[in-house]
């Protein structure tokens, strides 16, 4: 077993926080956004049959293929349909995603985008139209979907394993995000 990140007893057992050495991808969960990617030397986010990103923005508005557009107009119409945004990849030392970009012009860029269509969401909050209040809560629900999935590229993943008197007695795994705030808390609720 590898060399905890973190151990500390807790109301009698031994509690040891360990990195996650085969955590399952959140893009295998049930997401409201999927993750539409094209890079050269990864696959990143859900499988899609886009052959570039001019093909999903042509679909997502609506349009029919071969539409001649530039990418800005036809972002704005797929817009009209759609809660999409920009996924940025900083690819140096290993990978990190946002929607918002990052500040090195040689090691980032844009490698595609995070959407889920109106009928979708209107579907999934049972509402007969998107208001701008909903639109706000789905923009808000990709970019935590974004968070989620960068932990998973980061490596933030995280398991407890509980002992007793040098015996395990329980363990859970497939944690993203800071360990303090999920694992830890739930290895020790696992002890009250």
């Amino acid at each position: 077993m590898e060399t905890p990140i973190h151990e500390e007893t807790f109301n009698h057992h031994h509690i040891k926080i360990l990195h996650d050495p085969d955590p399952e991808s959140p893009h295998d969960w049930d997401n409201l956004g999927t993750m539409s990617c094209w890079h050269r030397r990864y696959r990143l986010g859900d499988s899609h049959t886009y052959d570039d990103p001019r093909d999903l923005l042509i679909d997502l508005a609506g349009m029919p293929p071969g539409t001649e557009l530039g990418m800005n107009a036809l972002f704005a119409r797929a817009e009209r349909h759609a809660v999409i945004l920009p996924l940025y990849l900083y690819d140096h030392s290993g990978i990190t995603m946002n929607t918002t970009g990052f500040h090195c012009p040689w090691d980032s860029g844009q490698v595609g985008y995070i959407h889920v269509s109106l009928k979708e969401v209107r579907e999934t909050f049972s509402r007969r139209r998107v208001s701008p209040a909903l639109r706000k809560r789905v923009t808000k629900n990709l970019i935590d979907e974004v968070a989620t999935y960068d932990n998973y590229l980061t490596g933030n993943c995280y398991g407890f394993v509980i002992e007793k008197d040098e015996e395990e007695i329980d363990a859970c795994w497939g944690f993203l995000g800071d360990y303090r705030d999920h694992c830890l808390s739930e290895a020790r609720a696992q002890l009250r």
